[in-house]
């Protein structure tokens, strides 16, 4: 929960970022929109805000119908689902490699999965055997990303070409890890601003993986949807929270060097890809709930109404950290989430944040299961969360109310070429 924002960006590959409409006689006819005859008028959000997060207040306003039009591109220098912008609905999952599957089953596998997110993300049906679950949908903003954990390289006899940047995160005092639900040889994320879209991509995957892979884990999430406030804004989390301000922007000169791999970086197979750290943040919301709105915004740093640091002005004006009241009081207390999270106060480490909320129902003693679905991207974790979550070990005043309870690392190499398949030069080199 980094105090740190996501820009506006709408669809992956080389910048500049730019989001496809799909034209109506192609990448949508398979599911065709339902036009205007749904909307009867009404006008909500603006046309691709960016789901939760920071766009720009000028936009014009969209019929709701034109949100499934929008379209990321899964061929590109990155692969997608990493600087676009927040989805209404998410699936993260998990898979291991199936016993006796290797190098050769690996490949078939990510070639059939790259082929199917390529047709999916166009509003396409699946090459076989397509449920229909997404039939008269557009593509909705769905993006697909595929990532390799540290035990994927043991198993596919890849050892060498492992980087070190995915050695296994080490352990926080806030861990309680539930082992069946973190890690695993591969990971998909699913997103999109339709559920049946979403969903119809999950299954899509989980078929696909045949005999060659099973499911470890699986998590759903959710966010804002677009059009469902008049005033765009950065998210809000399930404790009320804006939360994401200070992400990096792409329009930043050193954005690319923190967030990806360079071309000419170490293992060559991981140019111009990321490194996604995964937890699921169970929040105590009960007890959050108990606190005032001023003890909530002492724990975080800044205002609930509309994010701006309690030492003033608004959410985009820099935190004075060093701003006292009249009894001498620092502002932004000490164990602030928002001032130990800069930054400025961690040697300059940064990731760019892109959650999910979930909510899993209420457990016996009437407790919810609800939290975050913690996903950050960065050029390398030892560089990027791992300090900065070790900083938030040592005295963080949001600690007491929520708990990691699953984790997990994962290299997500850079975008498929046309005509290829993500991860081809590391299971093809």
């Amino acid at each position: 929960m980094a105090d740190q924002s996501l820009p506006k960006v709408r669809t992956s590959g080389a910048a500049p970022a730019k989001t496809e409409a799909a034209p109506a006689d192609e990448g949508i006819s398979r599911r065709r929109l339902l036009g205007s005859a749904g909307a009867t008028g009404l006008v909500l959000g603006t046309a691709g805000a960016a789901v939760g997060y920071a766009a720009a207040p000028t936009e014009a306003a969209a019929p709701l119908t034109s949100l499934g039009a929008d379209r990321a591109m899964f061929h590109g220098k990155h692969q997608p689902g990493i600087t676009d912008g927040l989805q209404a609905r998410g699936h993260l999952v998990a898979f291991d490699l199936a016993a006796g599957a290797g190098r050769k089953e690996a490949a078939a596998l990510l070639r059939r999965w790259s082929e199917t997110a390529r047709r999916l993300m166009a509003g396409e049906p699946s090459a076989h055997d397509d449920t229909d679950v997404a039939r008269d949908a557009g593509p909705s903003s769905l993006t697909i990303t595929f990532g390799f954990g540290h035990s994927f390289f043991g198993r596919t006899g890849l050892e060498k070409q492992r980087p070190t940047a995915l050695d296994p995160l080490p352990e926080f005092s806030s861990d309680h890890l539930d082992k069946k639900r973190s890690n695993g040889d591969l990971w998909v994320q699913i997103g999109a601003n339709d559920a049946l879209v979403a969903f119809h991509a999950l299954r899509a995957i989980q078929k696909d993986a045949g005999s060659a892979a099973r499911i470890r884990w699986q998590m759903n999430g959710f966010n804002r949807s677009p059009g469902a406030t008049a005033h765009p804004m950065t998210a809000r989390n399930l404790m009320g929270q804006i939360d994401g301000t200070r992400n990096p922007k792409p329009s930043e000169p050193d954005f690319d060097q923190r967030i990806f791999v360079p071309e000419k970086g170490e293992p060559a197979w991981m140019a111009n890809g990321s490194y996604a750290v995964v937890r699921r943040i169970r929040m105590l919301l009960d007890d959050w709930e108990k606190l005032s709105v001023k003890a909530q915004e002492d724990v975080i740093g800044r205002r609930k109404s509309d994010g701006a640091a309690l030492s003033g002005g608004t959410e985009t004006t820099a935190m004075d950290l060093e701003k006292t009241d009249s009894q001498g009081n620092l502002v932004v207390p000490i164990n602030a989430h928002a001032r130990i999270t800069r930054p400025d106060q961690n040697g300059g480490a940064a990731m760019l944040r892109r959650p999910f909320s979930f909510h899993d129902g209420i457990d016996p003693d009437g407790v919810p299961d609800a939290g975050l679905l913690f996903i950050c991207w960065q050029a390398d974790p030892l560089r990027g969360f791992v300090p900065v979550q070790r900083k938030l070990d040592r005295g963080d005043a949001l600690s007491q109310f929520i708990r990691h309870e699953s984790s997990g690392l994962f290299a997500v190499p850079g975008g498929a070429a046309e005509g290829g398949y993500v991860g081809q030069k590391l299971l093809e080199g």
